[in-house]
């Protein structure tokens, strides 16, 4: 069966913010961007504007929180009409199953003994809702980060630390997108499956710390590398693994059990996703302490994409990328990064997909532990901007970003005469 990707054309493609963290602890916000964006109340409005931007594709969350608000209890309504509008639009929906959050009555989060049974149970009941107006899923958005932030660093639920809480989030996250993609196959056998991860970059002084670096690097692909089964006893990071409670028959549960996507998806920020190591600090990074980032501009971009596709042999979406900051900044940037994906492209290099993230400005995670109102948190990377009225309406203010965005799309839709 041809899939849409197998045509070799470049999809222009954009995003919705769509983190769901609604557990809270005290000191901290829901985390729900449809919320805080308004999304909810204007959903029929913003996928408008996908369209009218010029894009094929959208990138688009399922809040499994509110779709599945108890067990076994299922809310279509809202849905039924948002992927009427999809197909009343013929945009393509790439849909993210899971970003980042869990139900509230999903006792422990991803710890939950029953986390991959319960997120193959919601991922079958759409898949088998929308069969064949659905084709495109993405199983759990950028699943690195997600454990970082879950595992590591301790800020979202069920807020575990360190390399031990690392490994057990790993576990958990990566056996949960391997029977979500086998649940969805199960009903919709013509499904596809985009994989979405983060990228990671490492420079400034990294030989001052080569141990860490060599391990951040591993680790950067470690997630993609488990759900297609390729950790095997010669992978660098196996020892660390075992050290910290991944067994030998978890190894063999992955090894034996594994979810090929169709596309590898890659998501890459110039400001945010090359970190630098600086001599005489601390390497150990986190979430209070960051490492500096550097602007690794598109060099950065061609390295993470051509890393993603020489290491796994699979067509590469670029699936977010964007630049805050003023419109002239921001479309600077558009410019450059597709000029480098279309060289990417020219030298062989199987990119199919180009993401703007997002359709309108977001608001940034900080919000979650803080108290001021949430346009104080207001990342100025969108198409349309946030504009706060008298009444607290959000209205979405088109910018040039769009003009241009649409530019590119009608460019790449546009046939190329042949010479005479």
């Amino acid at each position: 069966m041809v899939k849409w990707f197998d045509d070799g054309k470049l999809r222009f493609a954009v995003g919705v913010e769509d983190t769901f963290i609604p557990q809270t602890r005290p000191g901290e916000r829901a985390l729900d961007e449809y919320e805080l964006m308004q999304h909810y109340r204007f959903w029929s409005d913003d996928l408008g504007y996908c369209a009218e931007a010029g894009a094929d594709m959208v990138r688009w969350g399922i809040p499994w929180y509110r779709i599945n608000p108890e067990p076994g209890t299922w809310d279509w309504s809202w849905l039924d009409r948002v992927i009427d509008r999809f197909e009343e639009l013929d945009l393509s929906l790439v849909a993210d199953l899971v970003h980042y959050g869990t139900p509230l009555w999903l006792e422990g989060e991803f710890l939950n003994p029953d986390y991959a049974q319960r997120v193959a149970e919601y991922s079958a009941a759409v898949a088998e809702r929308y069969a064949g107006r659905i084709h495109s899923y993405t199983p759990l958005n950028e699943p690195l980060l997600n454990i970082m932030y879950c595992g590591e660093f301790g800020q979202w639920p069920p807020y575990l630390t360190g390399d031990r809480g690392f490994v057990d989030i790993l576990r958990a996250i990566s056996r949960g997108i391997v029977e979500t993609q086998s649940a969805i196959a199960s009903v919709d056998p013509r499904a596809d499956f985009v994989h979405v991860e983060a990228s990671f970059r490492f420079a400034g002084d990294v030989a001052a710390h080569p141990e860490t670096v060599e391990h951040l690097r591993h680790r950067a692909y470690l997630v993609q590398d488990l759900v297609m089964g390729r950790v095997d006893q010669a992978h660098p990071l196996v020892p660390f693994l075992t050290r910290n409670g991944f067994s030998e028959r978890d190894l063999e549960w992955s090894r034996d059990n594994i979810a090929d996507p169709d596309v590898v998806g890659v998501n890459y920020y110039p400001q945010h996703s090359t970190e630098l190591f600086v001599a005489g600090t601390d390497p150990s990074g986190g979430p209070n302490d960051l490492r500096p980032r550097l602007d690794a501009g598109t060099e950065g971009l061609a390295d993470v994409v051509t890393s993603f596709a020489e290491r796994y042999g699979k067509p590469v979406f670029l699936t977010e990328t964007s630049y805050t900051g003023t419109v002239d900044e921001r479309i600077s940037w558009m410019d450059e990064s597709v000029a480098a994906i279309t060289d990417l492209r020219a030298s062989g290099v199987p990119v199919i997909g180009y993401t703007w993230w997002c359709i309108t400005d977001m608001v940034e995670w900080s919000y979650r532990p803080a108290t001021g109102p949430a346009l104080d948190h207001r990342l100025r990377m969108g198409l349309w901007s946030l504009e706060e009225d008298a009444d607290g309406t959000l209205q979405r203010i088109k910018t040039p970003v769009a003009d241009r965005f649409r530019a590119h799309a009608t460019a790449a839709q546009t046939p190329v005469a042949a010479e005479s």
